[in-house]
């Protein structure tokens, strides 16, 4: 069961184009495809609000002289490594995560670097405040959650600290600085939760995509291994028990000559049986074709039958698969008629229909006939030979059986199935 499942999902995925992308990714479907527009949209984002912090460094910065142009050139070439990475969707969690920690380390020396630096106003914020929530979001492309929630938290009260610390604590400047602070905590947990919450939808659709398609491969295994018994079964009924029932029971020399024809038929059978299991083609073949193949089988069983064609003009062709089963329904239908009515009044019709189109194969004879709700289970003839095949196929068998003879009727229509 294990090895048909693996196969029936091998044989589908190969039928699938591999990009690389496809081949990277082949159980995080979604999940792939949101990172990507994750860092795409991290990418320009963090782009208009860097070019922000970046036109306000040009104007009159808060830190001392010589400080200004290297602390501009160490958190600048990060972020723009950091938006091109996003943008290509290469590398963009490295260079991410760089900016995020060298952000950090810029607003751990901001008090250093500001120090002996212009007087600053409180109605002005420096051109670093511009990239606390940038910081924020690169989190999210660079790192797990609770980092993620940690950098939103830690990076714009970290700021606030070293913005006090800058100013000697002036009272002046607590309300700007905590307004400052709280709209960068409420603006990077609305980004930090909006990236955890598609990411959480995404892994829950590729579960949900991955546990439709076990449950698909399950049941696609399931119903190879049920096709594989049925026709085992019928194989071993047809060719095998048939063979052994008949020899068994022959008296006469025209049974003897049956018994012979059938097992030689079932030593061929078995002999192929890995190609008779596929039961023909899906080539479709012409409606009288069945009655040609269904006389040439019945002469190789020593069963001279001329069977009744009644095929109006239009009749739709019939798929090999399915003109293999009623074949060989039919044929089993025959060899009951020979092994238990003595083939008296045998007869076989085959009849085809333009609308609705299909066809249909009678087995008459005129012999003492049969209880078909008294059959045993353990009996394959009809369950497995006649039923269960034309089931396969999206046809149907029916078996009416009285004193005065038996009609076996087979019929497939096109609307069925294929």
């Amino acid at each position: 069961m294990v090895e048909t499942e693996r196969s029936v999902l091998d044989e589908a995925w190969g039928r699938i184009p591999h990009t690389r992308e496809v081949q990277a990714e082949q159980g995080s479907f979604t999940q792939t495809r949101i990172e990507r527009v994750i860092t795409l949209i991290v990418g320009p984002g963090s782009l208009v609000l860097g070019a922000q912090a970046f036109a306000a460094a040009f104007g009159p910065g808060d830190e001392a002289e010589g400080w200004h142009v290297p602390l501009v050139v160490a958190v600048f070439l990060p972020l723009v490594a950091m938006v091109v990475a996003c943008s290509l969707g290469r590398f963009a969690r490295v260079f991410s995560g760089v900016f995020a920690v060298v952000f950090v380390l810029a607003l751990m020396v901001w008090p250093v670097a500001t120090a002996g630096g212009p007087a600053p106003v409180p109605t002005e914020n420096p051109w670093i405040f511009y990239l606390v929530n940038v910081a924020t979001v690169a989190t999210i492309v660079a790192f797990p959650l609770w980092l993620q929630v940690a950098w939103t938290i830690a990076t714009p009260v970290m700021f606030g600290v070293v913005r006090m610390i800058q100013v000697g604590g002036r009272g002046d400047f607590i309300v700007p600085i905590a307004l400052d602070v709280s709209f960068a905590l409420i603006l990077g947990s609305v980004l930090v939760t909006l990236g955890w919450m598609y990411r959480s939808i995404a892994a829950n659709v590729d579960q949900a995509r991955a546990s439709a398609v076990s449950s698909y491969a399950s049941a696609a295994a399931t119903a190879a291994t049920e096709h594989e018994r049925v026709a085992v079964a019928a194989l071993m009924h047809d060719s095998v028990l048939g063979a052994l029932l008949a020899a068994e029971r022959a008296s006469t020399p025209r049974e003897r000559t049956l018994a012979v024809s059938m097992a030689r038929e079932a030593l061929t059978r078995l002999a192929n049986a890995e190609k008779d299991s596929l039961e023909g083609s899906d080539e479709p073949v012409p409606a009288v074709r069945l009655a040609d193949d269904i006389e040439t089988a019945a002469r190789e069983l020593g069963v001279e039958l001329s069977v009744v064609r009644r095929v109006e003009e239009g009749t739709p062709r019939v798929p090999g698969r399915v003109a293999r089963a009623l074949v060989l329904a039919a044929m089993q239908a025959v060899a009951n008629a020979v092994q238990h009515a003595d083939a008296q009044g045998l007869t076989v019709q085959l009849s085809g229909h333009a609308a609705p189109g299909g066809v249909a194969v009678r087995v008459r004879d005129t012999g003492p006939g049969f209880d078909v709700a008294a059959i045993p289970p353990d009996r394959l003839g009809i369950r497995g030979s006649i039923d269960a095949r034309l089931a396969a196929v999206g046809g149907r068998s029916e078996i009416d059986s009285q004193a005065g003879g038996t009609t076996v009727t087979l019929e497939w229509e096109s609307g069925d199935r294929w």
